[in-house]
């Protein structure tokens, strides 16, 4: 909360600002950048709604909780940001293929400083932003510094095609334009394929499923491992493991067997909610 409260703030001042130099310095490059930093400020509120949601206790109705209901919000943020990236394009398009070149209007020096600015503002946003979505493993808020990294490359394409129009190529503003709607519909794809993913039960990657294993193998009276299931839930994980014990120990000890495993998944990986041991004889 402390991280989205600190972001809206300072876009909203960059919203101001990019919005007032695009209009005076008559740059529409620095106008659709100006629009897009506008959006991140909508963005940030879905986070901050997806957050609070997916933190609610499991009730009656949701027995496994609400983790997933951020990867909701982040399906949200990612149409959100590909609608706002078709406008730029289209209107950048809009431009170029008007043939009217010699009527496009240069922009002035104040659009290039309001660019170098927001470079510097949005790069900043997205390293403090990702650092925190890392610390508390948050899919969304990942999702919204990807979304300052994006505004942070359109304010360098709009840099580029400012400069080009100051130097005698008017047309590279609306080209600037057209870059941008480009890396907004990457960032925008990214974050609907990872919030999907993460909504229809996707694996865990090798490397974590690797070290799971390795933390199952070392607990005592574990023989072999039959199989091992992960499914993304949220910004958290199940495990499922079917184990190998001495089929000759009691049920209390086989019990003993599953719970050091248990113990350990859970303790070992913070992100992940639950996990069921199974326990196969030999």
């Amino acid at each position: 909360m402390k991280v989205s409260k600190i972001t809206i703030i300072m876009n909203l001042i960059l919203f101001i600002l990019k919005l007032f130099a695009g209009i005076f310095a008559k740059s529409g490059a620095m106008v659709s950048d100006a629009i897009h930093t506008a959006s991140d400020v909508f963005s940030t509120f879905i986070v901050i709604i997806g957050v609070n949601i997916s933190h609610k206790k499991a009730d009656s109705t949701h027995q496994y909780g609400h983790e997933r209901l951020e990867s909701v919000a982040s399906i949200v943020l990612s149409v959100m940001l590909a609608v706002t990236g078709m406008f730029i394009g289209l209107n950048g398009l809009e431009k170029i293929f008007g043939g009217n070149y010699g009527e496009l209007e240069i922009p002035g020096v104040l659009a290039l400083i309001a660019a170098v600015l927001s470079i510097a503002v949005k790069e900043w946003m997205y390293w403090y932003t990702r650092s925190a979505a890392k610390k508390i493993n948050s899919g969304s808020l990942m999702a919204d510094a990807w979304h300052h990294r994006s505004d942070s490359l359109s304010s360098i394409g709009a840099f580029i095609g400012i400069l080009g129009a100051r130097i005698g190529f008017p047309i590279l503003d609306p080209v600037a334009g057209l870059v941008i709607c480009i890396f907004i519909g990457k960032a925008a794809f990214d974050i609907f394929r990872e919030s999907v993913d993460k909504l229809v039960d996707k694996s865990c990657d090798e490397e974590i499923l690797e070290k799971i294993r390795n933390v199952i193998k070392a607990q005592e009276g574990v023989l072999h491992i039959d199989e091992i299931k992960t499914r993304l839930f949220g910004n958290k994980m199940y495990v499922d493991v079917e184990i190998v014990a001495d089929g000759s120990k009691s049920l209390n000890e086989a019990h003993e067997v599953a719970e050091r495993v248990h113990d350990a998944i859970e303790r070992e990986f913070e992100m992940v909610k639950h996990c069921m041991v199974h326990v196969n004889p030999k």
